[in-house]
């Protein structure tokens, strides 16, 4: 049997779940999991369906085309089995870089990661480690345009699906970000914007915050006000030290990013506007 996801959003109206649950049948597809959602303030139906079969990927394209024209949507069928390639980008903290390579080894992160690229050399022994590529390109002023074109190439020579910033501190070009919309993964803490600037989190222990959290999200031009995928908090107290609080916000960021990953590689996450329906 064949595993295969059903993504779909359109206008709303009556009958689509009924034709697109009758398509499936009529493709001799077992619907295994089925979820769906209206958003209000668009009006726009997103659907997405795991189903079973002894069809080809390409038999339910084709048997699933008609209802995607009468009904005018943007529909996908993917192999639920296939990984998604996936570029890894840091720069010198490794803590989300060694979360997102470790659930991948361990099979529970539905990605393969063929190349890291990165701004310094410090992370290098750890991709060594996981027996990944690692390619090392600074970014400066000067050469910044030459950088990003360096990174598409690396990008196209491995077949790149997705680019996960594992804490990247360089800001990617407008040009860059609106070519790999919906593509690129980013992870920050949720102090942004109230705490800007450098050390948020040592800003954040002298103002006396009681949550820390994370926020992954798409990238955009719009520096950290992509579509956002997921967010995670942790209570803290008085009695955490600065220092303590980057370490808790280190294990958030990197459980968050890599469940936005794992949603994005499974197909669970949709664009609404600014926003994303997520199916998890």
């Amino acid at each position: 049997m064949n595993n295969f996801i059903v993504t779909l959003s359109c206008i709303d109206r009556p009958g689509i779940v009924h034709a697109i649950s009758g398509g499936l049948l009529g493709a001799g597809c077992n619907i295994t999991e089925s979820q769906q959602f209206l958003s209000p303030e668009t009006g726009t139906f997103f659907m997405r369906i795991e189903v079973a079969t002894e069809q080809s990927l390409a038999q339910i394209r084709a048997g699933l085309a008609p209802i995607r024209d009468d009904f005018h949507m943007a529909l996908r069928v993917d192999d639920g089995t296939k990984r998604t390639r996936t570029m890894l980008m840091c720069s010198k903290a490794g803590h989300a870089l060694n979360d997102l390579l470790f659930a991948q080894r361990a099979g529970t992160l539905p990605i393969d990661v063929p190349v890291i690229v990165s701004n310094h050399l410090d992370l290098k022994p750890m991709a060594d480690f996981y027996g990944v590529e690692f390619v090392h390109l600074p970014v400066t002023k000067e050469n910044k345009s030459q950088a990003e074109a360096e990174l598409l190439s690396i990008a196209d020579k491995h077949d790149i699906e997705l680019v996960v910033l594992a804490r990247y501190m360089q800001i990617l070009s407008d040009s860059l970000c609106e070519r790999m919309e919906g593509r690129v993964i980013n992870i920050h803490h949720s102090f942004l914007p109230s705490f800007k600037g450098a050390k948020p989190y040592h800003q954040a222990y002298a103002r006396g915050v009681k949550l820390i959290g994370a926020t992954a999200h798409y990238v955009t031009a719009d520096l950290d006000e992509g579509p956002i995928i997921d967010q995670e908090v942790t209570h803290v107290s008085h009695t955490r030290t600065a220092e303590q609080l980057v370490e808790l916000g280190r294990s958030v960021e990197g459980r968050t990013l890599t469940r936005a990953v794992q949603w994005h590689a499974e197909h669970r996450v949709m664009l609404d506007g600014q926003r994303t329906i997520v199916f998890s």
